[in-house]
């Protein structure tokens, strides 16, 4: 603030995206080659693969200092120098009242991918030393085959050790399930997904029907929104009201003239935004914009002495929220 006043911004509302995504890596098995003789699996994987898929995006409106609109309160020597309540970034919230200012929650962290099993901790010791892959890849399926016959065994109850208790028998089949699923892998190869969160911000500068924000890849995730190797990802702006055109009036110019000493605030426009692929629609929102709409002026004499009104103003959008007397 100056010595004869106080600065302040109406906000422009912005935009926080978070898009969330999963990524999903394939690697072949160390015995893939084998998996067609011993396994009758043609379907395995050769090579490792990267899939990304889009699974959630996100808006969320805030508040930014709109820099073409900056003003200052002047406080003449008759008057009391109001309370004027201005978020850390010089937002004005509220004129002879204290408000509240609001900040975005933490977005969401991502999930890292389960660590795999090593399969080697599941081999026998006559695989582990025997002398060729082939040999390995042979014995690896034989005992894949035992698993199955002491699986199927114990279902039938015709194992030696087949537990009476239910709880017990469920135990062991869930491991048997296990050591065979891990000594697949080494055939059939393995799947690890993780989730990865990533966010953007975007402050409209105009009402538009798509615009691009960014890019989307099955292979490579989002990228930057030049990156042509990804698909557009949009954002579309649509005003929910008509905006009035501004008649000249020279009666009311006079007035407002007289009034430029007073407190500047946003009449934001209702905005509805999209977020859309060619595929889908992602996410809808409708919300107030400070940016598009108009500026008026509250009267200086909120100010003078005797005045107890109290003013608290939209951070988002840089509306009134509320004028108490």
């Amino acid at each position: 603030s100056t010595l004869d006043g106080v600065c302040y911004y109406l906000p422009q509302t912005a935009l926080r995206i978070t898009v969330t995504t999963e990524r999903t890596i394939t690697k072949p098995g160390e015995f893939n080659k084998y998996a067609g003789r011993y396994l009758r699996r043609q379907d395995v994987p050769e090579k490792e693969s990267v899939t990304w898929t889009i699974k959630d995006i996100k808006m969320e409106p805030y508040g930014v200092p709109d820099k073409n609109k900056a003003y200052s309160i002047a406080v003449k020597s008759k008057t009391v120098a109001p309370l004027v309540g201005l978020s850390s970034d010089g937002i004005l919230l509220s004129i002879n009242t204290e408000a509240q200012e609001t900040t975005l929650p933490e977005p969401p962290k991502g999930i890292p991918a389960k660590p795999l099993p090593n399969p080697r901790d599941y081999m026998t010791q006559e695989i582990l030393s025997a002398g060729s892959v082939a040999k390995q890849a042979e014995l690896c399926a034989q005992e894949i085959y035992d698993i199955r016959e002491s699986r199927n065994a114990l279902t039938r109850g015709e194992a030696d050790n087949t537990p009476k208790d239910g709880a017990q028998l469920k135990l062991m089949l869930d491991q048997l399930d296990q050591q065979a699923a891990i000594l697949e892998s080494l055939f059939c190869g393995t799947t690890q997904t993780s989730t990865e969160v990533f966010t953007l911000n975007y402050t409209p500068a105009k009402l538009s029907d798509r615009d691009l924000l960014f890019r989307f890849s099955k292979k490579l995730g989002a990228v930057a929104a030049d990156n042509l190797a990804g698909e557009p990802v949009y954002i579309s702006l649509r005003s929910m009201e008509t905006i009035p055109e501004p008649v000249a009036n020279p009666e009311v110019d006079k007035k407002k003239a007289k009034l430029q000493q007073g407190v500047y605030y946003n009449v934001p426009l209702r905005v509805e935004t999209k977020i859309f692929t060619a595929e889908k629609e992602w996410a809808k929102l409708e919300t107030p914009m400070g940016q598009f709409g108009t500026v008026e002026i509250l009267s200086n004499t909120l100010f003078d002495k005797k005045s107890t009104i109290q003013v608290t103003f939209f951070q988002i959008s840089g509306g009134t929220k509320d004028v108490m007397q």
